[in-house]
């Protein structure tokens, strides 16, 4: 009787287990980092509880080539049928998303969607072979290379999941795309609805009548998705640069050292996940270099200038991410770079300034000073600066006469008498 029990008992949690809602991931933008953890960690979720299906919506103009490896890899491993949705009508599963879409399970695509133009975008802009450098008609090796990779690539996804195989190569060379109607029509997609249910209903996974749990990114997710920008870890880099500089030149400050620091960790939490050119790094770091060296020994300038000139090349080398999205904007390294130049120039200008002028404290300043005689008898003695003197000269002199000192020896000036007469102290 016992066993009876247990073994009903054991029915109802099974069956209960895996009566759990389908899980649904959503991709919206361009795909990173930030999303490529998002959907790792929404797949092992799934799998954990036990869901029967996890819906990926799917709306991109396409991202990292390295984020959309990892979403794929994590697609294909995952014990839980992904089924890919193109969707809302007008949105897209171009470059990368269309990648996504051919590794997963069961394609959909609502109407007026599209997708295609898969061509992987070459280091400095440019299609592979749009002959945009110089007079090459041809592609360069490393083109060859990266093309026949990606359709190697999308063509083994094609395969696995029986669609056509030839389109996605033409998607990768040509660059071409199909509506959500053509693609159903060449075998690109499963299946063409604008109705979630009714995809979920005609999946070949057991999604039928079941719940559907939306599980937006959440705000870690999007918190990583700004941080990981090149133009956002490009400025939290500087910040956290200029904030230590500031420190160092005025120690004791906390605020710039503290925001410094604190901007300088995330942005290189955001270098050590995106694709980063090691060389641009590096002349960022002597560039960087240049400049704490200006704050620290002052050389008028000179320091200060050429660390600006080196961190603004390292800054055009440093991101390799060529995906729609995920360009280093060159407008903002102009401008910060500019920016940098004219202080820096600003600073060395006025410590020349400052470096000329005839000081204010001590009594070397009182060298070239004017003054005027006060008293010959018994002893010389002048008023300068609103100050009296004992003075030494070596011509006579008489009350009233302008002076000018030429030495300082203790309390004692030497002067000497000016061309002129009676003008006062100054």
């Amino acid at each position: 009787m016992m066993r009876v029990l247990l073994s009903i008992l054991l029915g109802l949690f099974t069956a209960s287990a895996s009566a759990g809602p389908v899980h649904q991931l959503t991709i919206d933008g361009s795909i990173g980092p930030a999303t490529a953890q998002y959907v790792v960690d929404g797949l092992e979720t799934a799998d954990a509880a036990s869901a029967p299906a996890v819906v990926l919506t799917i709306d991109t103009p396409g991202g990292l080539d390295s984020a959309m490896r990892d979403i794929v890899q994590a697609i294909l491993d995952s014990p839980v049928p992904v089924i890919g949705y193109v969707s809302p009508s007008g949105a897209r599963a171009a470059s990368a998303g269309t990648y996504i879409l051919y590794a997963t399970h069961w394609a959909a695509m609502a109407p007026g969607t599209n997708l295609g133009a898969a061509t992987p975008v070459r280091v400095g802009g440019g299609m592979p072979g749009s002959g945009d450098e110089g007079d090459a008609d041809e592609p360069s090796t490393m083109e060859r290379k990266r093309v026949n990779d990606a359709v190697a690539y999308i063509r083994s996804l094609a395969e696995l999941r029986e669609r056509n195989a030839e389109w996605a190569e033409r998607a990768v060379r040509e660059s071409v795309s199909l509506s959500a109607e053509s693609a159903l029509e060449d075998n690109v997609i499963d299946q063409m609805s604008s109705d979630l249910r009714a995809v979920l209903d005609a999946a070949p996974v057991d999604t039928a009548g079941r719940a559907v749990d939306e599980r937006p990114p959440g705000w870690a997710d999007e918190f990583m998705g700004i941080i990981t920008h090149p133009n956002v870890t490009y400025i939290l880099l500087l910040i956290g640069l200029y904030g230590l500089i500031f420190e160092l030149a005025n120690p004791g400050a906390i605020v710039p050292g503290v925001i410094g620091g604190t901007s300088l960790l995330l942005a290189l939490f955001a270098i050590q996940v995106l694709p980063v050119n090691y060389a641009g790094l590096a002349l960022i770091g002597l560039g960087v270099l240049f400049m704490l060296g200006e704050a620290l020994v002052p050389s008028f300038g000179a320091l200060g200038v050429g660390g600006v000139l080196v961190f603004g090349l390292g800054s055009v080398l440093l991101f390799d991410t060529q995906g729609p999205g995920f360009e280093l904007s060159i407008l903002l390294v102009i401008g910060v770079s500019a920016a940098s130049l004219l202080i820096f120039l600003g600073t060395g200008w006025l410590a020349i300034r400052a470096f000329r002028r005839r000081g204010v404290a001590g009594t070397a300043h009182m060298n070239g000073a004017v003054g005027e005689v006060i008293a010959t008898d018994p002893r010389l003695r002048i008023r300068v600066e609103g100050e009296r003197w004992r003075a030494v000269c070596d011509q006579p002199v008489e009350t009233g006469d302008t002076v000018r000192v030429t030495a300082v020896n203790g309390l004692t000036v030497t002067v000497e008498p000016t061309s002129t007469k009676g003008e006062g102290s100054r």
